[in-house]
């Protein structure tokens, strides 16, 4: 059975990453790179400025600094300690016929840093701003849902990769948003 869904998995990953063309090659190497990330992040930043004043803002930085931490750690322990699964730009059987883009290749991919983060992210923000932007909720997610898939098309994880880090970075991101709500409390931070 594991086999099986391990098969199924590498089936889709080929089907999907060669679904590509040199058309839409740079969108998806611009929505895999986090450095391209930044205007969104300044923007994000203003938002919770706006929303949540000096105080608000900088329990918010420290929180998504802990958050960005926290999902790469553990997306790192998933891969090189626990399972050691080969990316597919690796794998025997499955590289030879990766459509690869990617700058390089990392050696393990179980689960996706990179769906991990942007998925905790997406969650932590649309959450907390929701109530003042009505649809930023749905813009991180979609957001979050492209950046994941990018890594599949660019060549460097199958779908059980971001699938795991996608829920994941749900969690994270859902417990940063409750223990902002907590701090906000705490700290008597008003909303502006």
């Amino acid at each position: 059975m594991l086999e099986e869904l391990v098969q199924l998995d590498k089936d889709l990953f080929l089907y999907l990453n060669n679904l590509g063309t040199p058309t839409w090659d740079g969108f998806w190497l611009f929505m895999t790179e986090k450095f391209y990330q930044i205007p969104l992040y300044l923007l994000l930043l203003y938002f919770f400025f706006k929303n949540f004043g000096l105080k608000g803002t900088l329990i918010c930085l420290v929180l998504v600094a802990a958050l960005i931490t926290a999902t790469d750690q553990l997306a790192n322990l998933f891969k090189n300690i626990f399972f050691l699964r080969p990316r597919p730009c690796r794998a025997e059987g499955v590289a030879e016929f990766t459509r690869f883009i990617a700058e390089r290749c990392g050696r393990h991919g179980f689960f996706s840093g990179h769906a991990t983060s942007s998925m905790a992210l997406a969650f932590f923000t649309g959450l907390t701003l929701q109530s003042r932007l009505k649809y930023i909720f749905v813009f991180m997610v979609l957001w979050a849902v492209i950046v994941s898939y990018s890594r599949i098309y660019v060549g460097v994880h199958y779908p059980a990769d971001v699938a795991a880090g996608m829920t994941a970075g749900i969690g994270m991101g859902y417990l940063a948003y409750r223990i902002y709500q907590y701090l906000l409390k705490r700290f008597d931070v008003p909303t502006i």
